[in-house]
């Protein structure tokens, strides 16, 4: 038994050195000193033999078992380090390169802090597709049929669609305020939800416009909605996102969807009300339309106008961002320019 031990063990420390993959490795070592090794039922005998053979036999099996781990992790060791692409082995003990770690885009991060800030006041938020029809985009809106946001001009219809109407003529949506019908056909009044979603509209790129770009509606509709209430909610909201007190006023607008409508302006934050080319060298900054919601739109949401109300806001939230950092050209932020980017880590 001695002599077959010593053969076991110089046949398989043989066969170690010969290998050079982890696979053969591991076949190998449940061969030599696995459960149904040889030298596995040498150990299983050992009990049949006199007390002297046990302890000289057991031991010496013992030992060849030792000497055999020990020589697969080695040749484990040795075709790993084989394998690698470095000159040299890693030291694990040294410390670390920093790794470089992303950062939200400054757009994604405003429209996270408008989630939280309206979230606090009972708000749900709340989104759509970016294809939409002209039924919601227009029809439901109380969009005249000749209204000029109809043509081409200034809506992406979708081809193949272009020539028919309603709900058959396709667009990317030129704004989210379709989505307020859409969510009150589908959950009904009392309503306070938010939209958060980018827009597209066929238009000339410039330092203050872009094509495709981001929009955040809010709309709360009630029994009793006062002009009060919208403006309260206007200043708190601007508030919190930019930590401070904030300047607003307001301005008489049309829009089809409102009545009475307003532009609703901000100081520019960028110039400190004294002009610059971002406000237009006028010291205010338009940042949202706004108004109580026309009583056509809550028809087209199957609601009673003589017993519902509401007020809409629509921000801008391109122009929030560039009031928050003091950015004077909406492209940057498209432009997908690293260095403009890793200033907001």
């Amino acid at each position: 038994m001695k002599d077959k031990l010593e053969q076991l063990l110089n046949d398989g420390l043989e066969k170690i050195k010969k290998l050079s993959n982890l696979n053969d490795l591991e076949d190998l070592e449940r061969e030599l000193i696995g459960k149904k090794s040889e030298l596995n039922g040498i150990f299983k005998t050992i009990k049949s033999l006199s007390e002297e053979e046990k302890k000289e036999i057991g031991a010496r099996t013992t030992e060849i078992r030792e000497i055999l781990i020990n020589k697969f992790h080695e040749q484990e060791t040795k075709i790993i380090e084989s394998m690698s692409v470095l000159d040299s082995p890693i030291d694990v003990t040294l410390p670390g390169k920093k790794v470089s770690s992303g950062v939200l885009h400054p757009i994604t991060q405003m429209c996270y802090d408008l989630n939280d800030a309206f979230l606090s006041l009972g708000f749900e938020v709340f989104s759509e597709d970016d294809i939409s029809s002209e039924k919601f985009v227009f029809d439901n809106l109380n969009f005249s049929p000749d209204h000029p946001a109809r043509q081409m001009m200034d809506t992406y219809w979708i081809k193949g669609t272009e020539n028919k109407s309603s709900n058959e003529r396709l667009c990317l949506r030129p704004h989210l305020t379709g989505a307020s019908v859409r969510y009150l056909l589908k959950n009904g009044a009392p309503a306070r939800f938010v939209y958060p979603g980018r827009v597209y509209r066929n238009e000339d790129v410039d330092s203050g416009h872009e094509r495709a770009f981001f929009q955040y509606e809010a709309l709360i509709v009630d029994k009793d909605i006062s002009f009060a209430s919208g403006m309260v909610m206007i200043q708190t909201i601007l508030e919190k996102v930019f930590g401070k007190k904030v300047n607003v006023r307001m301005r008489e607008g049309f829009f089809p969807f409102v009545e009475p409508g307003y532009e609703i302006d901000m100081e520019c934050l960028v110039c400190g009300g004294k002009g610059c080319k971002v406000c237009k060298h006028n010291g205010w900054v338009e940042v949202m339309p706004g108004g109580v919601i026309h009583p056509n739109v809550l028809k087209s949401a199957n609601l009673d106008p003589e017993e519902w109300t509401g007020f809409y806001i629509n921000i801008g939230l391109e122009r929030l961002v560039m009031m928050r950092y003091g950015i004077d050209d909406i492209r940057l932020f498209h432009s997908a320019d690293l260095r403009f980017l890793n200033q907001f880590k």
